[in-house]
């Protein structure tokens, strides 16, 4: 049985950010091999991982990619289990790191997918091998949700105090600001839609419906109850659709205004609140 010094416990601790008890139990399991003790804590960790699976992931960030100078996008939800983890500098560069490869790789319909994917920030590294080197470190269980690539010029907006939320927008054009601007918008003012076509039909019609008959109870006229909900239609729009919503920095244009004044065309937009 090889001599396990204080030194060689003090270098894997080093070398894994794992207590020192850990490491040196590392150690004696693999007679003093530092690297085969590595292999050993990762291996530990992936059990441990397991057993984790199933615990509440309620906190969380969006990973976001958007560079004006790039004609790619993305956004990937990630989620663990505390709020101090989620705050952390190596949670948000992984958050962003997914994105990233999300947005510049050959892309990934699912999260195992993006996982088996180079780390940008990491050489040699796959994001999975990061996440797993993080779990093993940290032991919480990090768990990626909704995700999304937009092909094409984008901006975006992480909110990340109090509702944690996320806003990707497709444009045309290359006003970074305004397009940090509209994705704030969308974040406090939550569209429905891009456009009044793009509104889900049933809403519509239910709105219509409850409109119609707020008409009649007034005592409307049949013949002039049409032109009344048309006109009310309008102020529905204008609160569920993001071209129709006044500008929450200057309401009196809409948001469709603002962005033509700044030669931006909003091609889509997704926002996502953090889901647990």
């Amino acid at each position: 049985m090889a001599e396990i010094t204080a030194a060689a416990v003090k270098s894997l601790r080093e070398r894994t950010g794992l207590p020192m008890m850990d490491c040196k139990k590392a150690l004696t399991e693999c007679n003093g091999d530092t690297e085969t003790a590595i292999d050993w804590l990762r291996k530990q960790g992936l059990k441990t991982m397991e057993k984790r699976a199933g615990r509440e992931t309620a906190f969380g960030r969006m990973g976001l990619f958007a560079d004006m100078q790039t004609p790619k996008g993305a956004m990937v939800e990630l989620k663990c289990e505390s709020a101090p983890v989620a705050g952390s500098d190596e949670f948000i560069t992984l958050a962003n790191d997914l994105a990233k490869q999300l947005a510049t790789g050959p892309g990934a319909a699912t999260a195992e997918e993006l996982l088996d994917q180079p780390s940008p920030s990491k050489p040699g590294m796959t994001l999975r091998e990061v996440k797993d080197d993080m779990f093993n470190r940290i032991r919480e269980v990090f768990n990626i949700g909704r995700m999304q690539r937009y092909d094409g010029t984008c901006g975006g907006y992480s909110h990340n105090a109090g509702t944690v939320s996320g806003v990707l927008l497709q444009v045309e054009g290359s006003d970074a600001d305004a397009a940090k601007d509209i994705c704030m918008h969308v974040a406090a003012m939550r569209p429905q839609a891009l456009t009044v076509a793009e509104l889900d039909p049933a809403i519509v019609a239910r709105e219509r419906d409850v409109l119609t008959e707020a008409a009649r109870a007034e005592g409307k006229p049949e013949n002039i109850i049409e032109k009344m909900v048309e006109g009310r239609m309008r102020n529905f729009y204008a609160e569920s659709v993001l071209l129709e919503q006044p500008f929450v920095k200057d309401d009196k244009q809409t948001v469709g205004a603002y962005a033509k004044s700044k030669g931006l065309n909003i091609v889509s937009f997704t926002h996502w609140e953090l889901m647990g």
